[in-house]
């Protein structure tokens, strides 16, 4: 049987001033910081075999794609498989304080937190993502393949494949910005999970700047 590899690339970093939760809206790109971490992550897959390179639809994942494709001589293809869950809260502020979890109005969409019953269900995002992994292994069939896609999306499609709940603490999930979920198969059979940070550097580096400017 060939081995072969599907790197999920979760996208750089946003440009979100008004600090909304954007969901599949358009127009969100990423910062300046978040094109370093896309080039970051192509340096970190230079010496690999990739033939493939394929991105949801989304401005953010087509930018952090196009690095990889550019030194690879790929196009970057689009699979809607791998676009962001859909989400109730989309358009809205989300963050602590203020806001919109805090609004007794929004609450009954948050009833059903294992479905979940604010946004598309994680068994349809994971069949999805499923899917999207499986034909990218067909594509690059003895080599390797770059999906670029959302946080959520790719943590679960990773519970999935690991046979865990797909109901989970966001706090918890191990999907960095710009990180790298590898699967690697035998065949048509998932044999190992890999995962790495290649832009982790520059996120340090960019809490130590806003920190000695806050202070």
């Amino acid at each position: 049987m060939s081995k072969t590899v599907v790197h999920v690339l979760r996208h750089g970093e946003v440009y979100n001033p008004d600090q909304i939760l954007y969901g599949r809206l358009p127009g969100f790109r990423l910062s300046e910081l978040g094109v370093q971490m896309a080039k970051a992550a192509a340096q970190g897959l230079a010496e690999r075999e990739i033939v493939h390179v394929v991105a949801s639809p989304l401005e953010r994942a087509q930018q952090t794609a196009e690095p990889i494709a550019a030194q690879f001589g790929l196009p970057v293809g689009v699979d809607e498989r791998l676009i962001e869950s859909a989400n109730w809260f989309e358009g809205k502020k989300v963050s602590p304080g203020d806001g919109s979890f805090r609004d007794p109005r929004n609450w009954w969409v948050l009833r059903d937190p294992m479905t979940p019953s604010w946004g598309e269900a994680y068994r349809v995002i994971a069949e999805r993502m499923f899917a999207a992994v499986q034909a990218a292994r067909v594509a690059a069939e003895g080599r390797e393949a770059v999906l670029v896609s959302h946080q959520l999306p790719i943590w679960t499609l990773r519970r999935y494949v690991e046979r865990k709940r797909l109901w989970h603490d966001p706090r918890k999930r191990q999907c960095g910005l710009a990180s790298l979920t590898s699967f690697h198969f035998d065949g048509a059979k998932v044999v190992g999970i890999g995962y790495s940070e290649p832009a982790a550097h520059l996120i340090a580096l960019s809490a130590t700047a806003r920190t000695a400017k806050g202070a």
